[in-house]
């Protein structure tokens, strides 16, 4: 996506998801997740981490100060963050160097994708498409959210979660599966309202398009996950 493009998408997706939002204009306005979002898109540009003490790496940086000391959202200028997106009422937002977050994603205030400790390199969760992360949520360290994937308030998250799970809790557990055709950013189903149970998972892969070595991928990492229970 171009900066244009995904600004756009920001917008438009504000705007469909939040019942308390009712025209585009009050989206630019008003929405400080949106506002973010724009300031982080401008500071990714301007990103260059090899540069030494060069200028559009400290503008990448002071736009991320500023954007942190405005709104409350801190967001490092080398995270990817896909279009389509929304931080809902965004306060207390964190996302860390190397996150990566997905078109379509919704996440709510207060959610955490940090590192777990002082090392270097790849250390932040990457979140697939579609997904939904409900507010207070802590995702911590290099692991894998899939697509579709929904994630209960206050969960803390420590292992990966395969596409379509939800999962719930401190850590973090799966308790089963996203419907067929939902995409859970764009629907923002923050109550877990529409949750296919675990015993349904595998009738449901059987005979669908996904091959044998996804399904038992998914099977093997929801049985693990529950084994913790």
């Amino acid at each position: 996506h171009t900066m244009s493009e995904a600004v756009r998408a920001d917008a438009l997706a504000v705007e469909k998801r939040d019942p308390a939002c009712e025209t585009l204009l009050e989206v630019v306005l008003f929405m400080k997740g949106f506002a973010s979002l724009v300031i982080h898109r401008a500071a990714r540009r301007a990103w260059k981490p090899n540069d030494g003490g060069s200028g559009t790496r400290f503008a990448a940086l002071l736009l991320q100060s500023q954007a942190s000391s405005a709104f409350g959202v801190d967001i490092h200028p080398a995270a990817q963050i896909g279009a389509g997106v929304m931080f809902d009422h965004a306060s207390g937002i964190v996302v860390g160097e190397t996150a990566m977050i997905g078109d379509g994603t919704t996440i709510l205030h207060g959610v955490t994708l940090g590192g777990t400790g002082k090392q270097n390199g790849d250390r932040h969760p990457k979140v697939g498409k579609d997904v939904l992360i409900g507010a207070g949520t802590k995702i911590l360290g290099n692991i894998h959210i899939g697509d579709r994937v929904k994630i209960g308030a206050g969960s803390v998250v420590l292992r990966a979660i395969p596409s379509g799970a939800t999962a719930v809790g401190a850590p973090a557990r799966i308790i089963g599966f996203t419907p067929t055709g939902e995409r859970p950013g764009s629907n923002v189903d923050t109550k877990l309202a529409d949750v296919e149970p675990l015993s349904g998972l595998a009738d449901s892969l059987v005979g669908s398009t996904i091959t044998k070595s996804t399904t038992d991928t998914s099977l093997s990492t929801a049985a693990t996950e529950m084994q913790a229970v």
